[in-house]
């Protein structure tokens, strides 16, 4: 095994700090699917996606020197992740609308459905998929970012309310919150 997979974030922390730039790579490589998952809840581009991606480790990179500790590497990556992505977003608005059509919508295929749905099953369930989508999206930003964290990136409260500044309690308010609004948007749609 090599040296740095038996590492710990702390220790490649460290060495980046030292000027190790292999280090980071290392860390890079070990976060860089959960970002581009976390970016992609908030960037619907494949495209913008990778370079919101690459700008927060970039973002990360140039910030480490400062980095104390205080929280898990990761977390503080995430919540690097997620204000770039904020700011990307509040950027895009400013810039006049592009084509909001996308060509590959109307192609969109599962393989994990196609096995067990038939037409009607697949359609419902991706017709609830994009309600689920699309009722987390319109939440309040702080409902959305707890929710997102819990549900698709499997954080505990704990490690959330780090990412998220606020007390346990809040994030454990925020997340009931944002699952009611789920749940009463389906319900309105039966």
């Amino acid at each position: 095994m090599p040296e740095s997979a038996r590492e710990t974030d702390r220790q490649l922390v460290e060495r980046v700090q030292r000027g190790d730039k292999q280090a980071f790579e290392v860390l890079v490589l070990k976060y860089q699917h959960k970002i581009v998952s976390l970016v992609g809840r908030y960037v619907r581009d494949q495209d913008e996606v990778m370079d919101v991606t690459q700008e927060a480790f970039i973002k990360a990179y140039r910030a480490l020197p400062r980095f104390r500790g205080d929280s898990a590497f990761y977390t503080w990556l995430f919540r690097i992740a997620i204000n770039t992505a904020k700011n990307h977003l509040v950027s895009r608005s400013r810039r006049p609308p592009g084509v909001d059509v996308d060509i590959d919508d109307g192609e969109y295929y599962d393989p994990t459905l196609s096995d067990v749905a038939g037409p009607e099953e697949q359609m419902v369930s991706s017709q609830l998929e994009e309600v689920v989508y699309q009722a987390i999206a319109d939440l309040p930003e702080e409902l959305k970012v707890a929710i997102t964290l819990r549900e698709f990136e499997a954080m505990s409260y704990e490690e959330i309310a780090q990412v998220m500044e606020c007390p346990v309690g809040t994030v454990r308010s925020r997340i009931f919150r944002a699952r009611e609004a789920i749940e009463k948007r389906m319900n309105e749609i039966g």
